[in-house]
């Protein structure tokens, strides 16, 4: 058993929740919180009734998301607002936030894990926010080939749109929506990315600028920071942990 309030601090600290400008309405840290004490940690992508229900049914007490429940605040607490406040109220189950911090972070981030997954070691980062680069670039040596069946081999669904060279010379790395890295990648020099989805539109930005786009699932690219913040939590605090999956396809 642990103090919530120095799990919390911990938290705080790895992911230097507070040096961060997050999007417009994003809350990180503890979202809501519980009697004080932690005996299990979880980690899940998303903050949901189902996810929530999960957790609870799994015994743990302090669940870390990626995107959390606070987006648009103020709100109501009805509807599925109230019943997902409920869920982790009555479990007496807390539940921490990290958004933004949780892509950047150089060891611990879902953009510096994927690329250590694909053998790639980041040079830079990209896409600048008031606390750090979110993105990371790194050079390489891997056939675009080779790139792809490493891809394939660790998440269920891929989207190759390969209009760039057969031997990218660097990759790029943005996990979840790579919408806003797009135009950072050209300004950078980047000839392949590695990310969660894209819009229709930048179809057409490969074919003209001759770039690889590979598209792994929103999801699927951002089960990588939770599990390793609570992977972190278990070993400072001594308590086990578990990833909550809910097989999000998309």
């Amino acid at each position: 058993m642990a103090k919530l309030s120095d799990i919390v601090a911990f938290c705080d600290r790895r992911t230097r929740m507070r040096a961060f400008k997050d999007a417009p309405g994003a809350f990180n840290g503890l979202q809501v919180g519980n009697a004080g004490k932690v005996t299990r940690v979880g980690a899940a992508v998303d903050a949901g009734v189902v996810p929530f229900r999960k957790a609870v049914a799994a015994g743990v007490d302090f669940l870390i998301v990626h995107h959390g429940m606070y987006w648009d605040m103020p709100r109501a607490l009805t509807g599925p607002a109230r019943l997902r406040v409920e869920v982790l109220m009555l479990g007496s189950c807390a539940l921490y936030s990290s958004h933004l911090p949780l892509d950047s972070h150089p060891q611990i981030g879902n953009n510096a894990l994927i690329a250590r997954q694909l053998g790639l070691r980041p040079t830079r980062g990209f896409l600048w926010n008031e606390g750090g680069h979110i993105g990371r670039i790194a050079p390489s040596r891997l056939p675009r080939a080779a790139l792809r069946r490493r891809l394939e081999a660790l998440y269920p669904r891929v989207t190759a749109i390969e209009f760039g060279p057969a031997r990218p010379a660097r990759v790029a790395v943005c996990s979840g929506s790579g919408n806003g890295a797009m135009r950072a990648l050209l300004d950078e020099g980047v000839d392949t990315l590695v990310t969660g989805e894209l819009r229709e539109e930048w179809f057409n930005v490969a074919q003209e600028q001759g770039l690889n786009l590979y598209l792994c699932g929103h999801y699927a690219t951002e089960v990588h920071g939770v599990r390793a913040l609570a992977a972190e939590v278990s070993a400072k605090f001594g308590l086990p942990w578990e990833f909550i999956g809910t097989e999000n396809p998309l």
